[in-house]
């Protein structure tokens, strides 16, 4: 057999860091060069820009419409009599495609074709001083709202849904490389404008563990090591074996950090500057005949630096603005030489069959689990980050068990299937396995891919002379070992240039590989069963697993005087108030405070109705009849009417039975007769109504792909269960989303009709969200997917139209917020996704942004300063085209949900401070001790929990030049989790971040089918968020490869919110 060239250890440390952008792709100025904008702007004249291109959004209340101009009536509500009269112009017609002008024309002159006249430099650290403006609660008598039985939020079904990200699909920063590079140039992000104080005080504990500052000399060294080795785990055990040898006579007694690279760490320095080893390992795997073979390796370790503490000491008290990031790492590749050591790392976590119970995950997997670790700058000084953590390995099993549990068959009752081939060779490529038909004899190899033909039919030249011999043959005569399943393809190991053929019986999975590919959702199930733990449960878990880590005995800490505290930080927090929501005047409660996060629709109705005159309903679940299928639909329009909708109870057709196999012909084809119907009446179909099988593949996501992209209807789909069960609560959940699809409101914050909200209030707003999903692990040619939402209405900054656009690979930063492209006739043309929705808020309010919130979801440390560079250009440039000297002041926020941060309440006994799982209240903020030492950034839980341990949203303002106090963002922040359409619970991240998510997860499925036996998700899963793992890019957008673009939205649909 041909030897493998590379080992590894067991479960292999990740290679892979975060690339960082080394260009900035034409970008002129940087964000530090312009100077942050009075607050006290005035409004500039209110003379419209114009679109360049397609007809966009319908003006405030009409936004059912499309096509030939038809516009909803609004209803109206109780809000000051200024509000009723409604602002703007009345009554715009739009087209599905009207005339494209060139660039943007004001007043008969064209926008500049760049970011517009440059700013005065500013000064490069911007205070965020205190904001004016005070928060003012409005408190109506109270109606006694009961606890809500509504639909929990997606985002909170079991909490753990979340965890998903950390569990199966872990990203693999190499450690220390996850925050940005310090840099002399580097953007200054505002410094924290004030700790907030309104609302409750109240104490909470945090999954942090003081560290305290060592007070050593650290020095850093280049190691080199020849050959190079692309494997940590054998440059590890090289320099393992140095230690042991060397330590003594030539380091000093010094005991060395090492990361598995080019980097050594010593407390104090080495007795020389440079030095070469010459070190012999023992090969893990046996030679022919029973030895093990030696390998040497040249070792040259050389001064590099001195890592300064002292620069991190001033960090960490506020009087030093970048965080020292070398000092940082050292540190954590310190803490973590003992746990790599014992078990099997992956990115930041350490995985252990002994550190609980391994539990079976089904098709050959099983679940580990282990924790997270990291060391953060706060507040209180050093912190390390410790969290309870698991996710899936491949069973240790002979290959043929494997086999028979992934097909979830008795394998030897029918030969493979082409499908069975390629689902075995997709899981086991790249499994390192052991061979155990040679007694001791324990060789690995790598699994590198199947054969084509059955063993019984394989032969191999055995001399020189081209003598073949049967690989059955081979077997019984050299290891007398009489393969049974001959009707089997062998595995081939080895390297590509001389494959080796095993046959599957005599080849069993070596432990401790974690399996890093897509799981499956029985899969993901049952991960999520092992990790769902109580509040409570997780506190003891995570204090346990300190107290098991004994840092204090850990040689390395102690090398180098890194002392952990044994104990929760216990931190101060603050219970923010629930704002009041406004319903209809016409129902029996007009406005509502909610109770503990949650609230209901009982005795409400809608605060603007939308309005369905026109619908049909397709039933492609073959069990449900007609008659059950029209009794349904009469049941649901009932209640969207009870709810507040104009509904006309009448389909324009009778319910249709279509084929699940057949949708697009089904849907064309009831397309064009009800259109035949409805156009002799200048009327559109407003909404569809599909029945699907509850298992329905890829029938869901087809048949979104043909509404929205080509038929342009907006559909609302229930799965068969639901239509049997036809319970008032699902029917009250699906009329709220039906209600925000063809354009109504549900709710409004009382606070922004008496437009109390700070600096949203006092001139026209418009927030953004946006966020990236990146394709699953595995797949490695599918696009990313970037989506912007936007406000449509101000001040209620209630309704949000999305886009969407498919983008390069893993790339993080948005490629479409701002475009330009020559046209040969008009010349050079600006676009992009910021434009078209600025122009949408204009047309729906009357009314230009004088200000832009944008909350940017699912950003890592690593990518703040590529994504705020690119990002806050394009909105810059944006702006620019629409109008000379048109700059909104601009406020940008990540909001971050994969974190490790948790909260947990003070006193687990007291009642009044968690919720009914025992988790910490709604509405808890946390912006001190274990938050940035200067930023200003804050962890919010916003929701109250349901299963598992609720995780705090971090919200970390990169940029801010509106200026808001920490109380103003934490409220406004708080106060819009409340307005999400989709259920009567405050959600866990801020809407417009929510809502992205939801655009860019629905987007996926508007990629060509591409062949998979991975199969889609099925409307009834809930997304995991974020989509994928592994690192993702920062480069700058328009280089690599093209991407081939999403099929457009129809315009009617894109200024909905269709995505709910």
């Amino acid at each position: 057999m041909a030897r493998k060239r590379r080992t590894e250890l067991p479960g292999g440390e990740s290679s892979e860091s975060q690339e960082a952008g080394s260009g900035h792709g034409g970008v002129q100025r940087s964000p530090a060069q312009q100077q942050p904008q009075s607050q006290q702007q005035q409004p500039q004249q209110q003379g419209g820009y114009q679109e360049a291109g397609r007809g966009l959004a319908p003006q405030r209340g009409a936004y059912g419409g499309r096509g030939g101009g038809r516009t909803a009536p609004q209803q109206y509500y109780g809000g000051p009599p200024e509000y009723q009269q409604g602002q703007g112009s009345g009554g715009q017609q739009y087209s599905r495609g009207g005339a494209a002008r060139r660039g943007a024309f004001v007043g008969g002159r064209e926008a500049p074709s760049a970011g517009g006249p440059s700013r005065p430099p500013a000064p490069e650290l911007h205070q965020a001083t205190q904001s004016p403006y005070q928060a003012v609660m409005t408190t109506p008598s109270s109606y006694g709202a009961s606890s809500s039985t509504q639909a929990p939020d997606p985002l909170q079904i079991s909490e753990v849904t979340e965890h998903i990200q950390d569990l199966s699909i872990q990203q693999e920063v190499t450690p220390g490389q996850h925050m940005q590079p310090a840099s002399s140039k580097s953007l200054r992000y505002p410094l924290r404008p004030g700790k907030g104080t309104y609302g409750s005080k109240c104490v909470v504990k945090a999954n942090h563990f003081f560290a305290e500052l060592p007070d050593k000399d650290l020095h850093q060294y280049d190691v080199s090591i020849i050959p190079d080795v692309t494997s940590r785990g054998v440059n590890r055990a090289v320099m393992e074996q140095l230690v042991k040898l060397y330590r003594e006579s030539h380091l000093g007694r010094r005991l060395p950090a090492y990361d598995g690279r080019k980097s050594l760490y010593t407390a104090g320095p080495l007795p020389f500057d440079y030095k070469e080893f010459n070190i012999t390992l023992l090969d893990e795997e046996d030679a022919p005949g029973g030895a093990r073979r030696e390998r040497e390796f040249k070792v040259i370790i050389k001064h590099a630096s001195r890592a300064d503490l002292h620069h991190l000491g001033m960090f960490l008290q506020g009087r030093r603005a970048d965080a020292p990031q070398e000092a940082l790492q050292v540190l954590d590749i310190v803490l973590r030489e003992l746990p790599t050591a014992r078990y099997s790392p992956v990115g930041r976590s350490f995985y252990s069959p002994d550190l609980g119970r391994r539990q079976p995950l089904g098709e050959g997997l099983e679940s580990w689990r282990g924790f997270y670790q990291s060391i953060r700058p706060t507040q209180m000084g050093l912190s390390l980050n410790i969290d309870m953590s698991s996710t899936a390995f491949i069973e240790p099993l002979p290959v043929i068990d494997f086999v028979a549990q992934l097909l979830n068959r008795d394998v030897s009752a029918r030969p493979l299937s082409d499908a069975d081939r390629v689902k075995i060779k997709k899981a086991l490529r790249g499994v390192k396995v052991e061979v155990t038909h040679r007694g001791n004899m324990r060789r690995k190899y790598r699994i590198s891919g199947l054969t084509s033909q059955a063993t019984r039919e394989l032969t191999f030249p055995v001399d020189e002379r081209g003598t073949m011999k049967s690989v059955v043959e081979y077997f019984q005569e050299t290891y007398g070992f009489v393969i049974q399943h001959t009707q089997w393809p062998c595995l081939q190991v080895g390297n590509t240039q001389r494959l080796n053929y095993l046959p599957m019986e005599v080849c069993k999975i070596v432990e401790g590989q974690r399996y890093s590919k897509r799981l499956n959702e029985r899969q993901i199930t049952a991960l999520l069963k092992v990790t769902c733990q109580r509040p409570k449960e997780r506190e003891l878990d995570i204090l346990r697993t300190v107290s098991h880590n004994a840092y204090a005995a850990d040689p390395y800490a102690k090398e180098f005087g890194i002392k952990i505290s044994e104990k929760l930080a216990q931190v101060e927090a603050r219970v923010l108030p629930a704002p009041w929501l406004k319903y209809h005047d016409s129902g029996r409660e007009k406005d509502c405070l909610p109770q503990v996060g949650q609230w209901n629709m009982m005795n409400k109705r809608m605060v603007n109705g939308g309005t369905v005159n026109s619908w049909i309903c397709i039933n492609f679940a073959r069990n449900v009849q007609d008659g059950l299928a029209h009794s349904f639909c009469h049941e649901l329009a009932q209640m969207c009417m009870t709810s507040g909708m104009a509904y006309n109870p009448q389909p324009v057709l009778p319910v249709l039975s279509g084929r699940p196999d057949q949708v697009e012909r089904v849907l064309k084809a009831r397309f064009h007769d009800v259109m035949t119907k409805l156009q002799p009446h200048k009327r559109e179909l407003d909404l569809l109504i599909v029945i699907l099988p509850d298992n329905n593949g890829s029938l869901y996501g087809d048949l979104k792909r043909i509404c929205e992209t080509d038929l342009g209807i907006v559909s609302q789909c229930c799965l068969q269960k639901h239509v049997f069960k036809m319970s008032k609560q699902y029917l009250a959940n699906v009329s709220l989303k039906i209600n925000v699809k063809v354009g109504g409101r549900n709710t409004v914050l009382v606070d922004a009709l008496s437009r109390r909200i700070p600096l949203v209030s006092d001139q026209p707003t418009i927030i953004f969200g946006a966020d990236v999903t990146h394709p699953h692990p595995g797949e490695d040619s599918s696009p990313s997917i970037a989506a912007v939402v936007a406000s449509q209405d101000w001040p209620e900054v209630t309704k949000y139209a999305g886009l969407v656009c498919a983008q390069s690979h893993r790339q993080e930063i948005i490629q479409d917020l701002y475009k330009t492209w020559n046209d040969p006739q008009r010349g050079t043309m600006h676009g992009g996704m910021i434009k078209e929705l600025l122009i949408s808020f204009r047309r729906a309010t009357g009314q230009k942004p004088q200000r832009i919130i944008f909350y940017r979801d699912g950003v890592s440390e690593g990518q703040f300063y590529q994504v705020l560079f690119y990002e806050l250009e394009a909105i810059r440039k944006a702006c620019a085209s629409l109008e000379p000297n048109y700059q909104p002041t601009v406020t940008f926020v990540v909001v971050q949900k994969r974190h490790h941060t948790r909260l947990f309440a003070n006193n687990h006994s007291d009642r009044n401070s968690v919720d009914r799982s025992g988790n910490i209240l709604p509405g808890t903020v946390v912006d001190s001790k274990i938050c940035h030492p200067t930023e200003f950034d804050f962890y919010l839980c916003s929701h109250a929990g349901i299963q598992g341990t609720s995780r705090p949203a971090h919200y970390h303002v990169l940029w801010d030049e509106n200026k808001f106090s920490a109380d103003a963002l934490q409220s406004l922040t708080n106060n819009l989790c409340y307005t999400y359409a989709r259920c009567t619970r405050s959600v866990s991240i801020v809407p417009p971040a929510y809502y992205a998510h939801l655009a860019a997860f629905r987007a996926r499925f508007y990629m060509e089918p591409e062949t998979s036996d991975s199969g889609s998700m099925t409307s009834g899963a809930v997304p995991g968020r974020g989509g994928g793992a592994g690192a993702r890019t920062t480069r700058v957008p328009g280089v690599n490869a093209a991407v081939r673009p999403l099929p457009q939205l129809r315009e009617n649909v894109k200024r909905v919110m269709f995505y709910c």
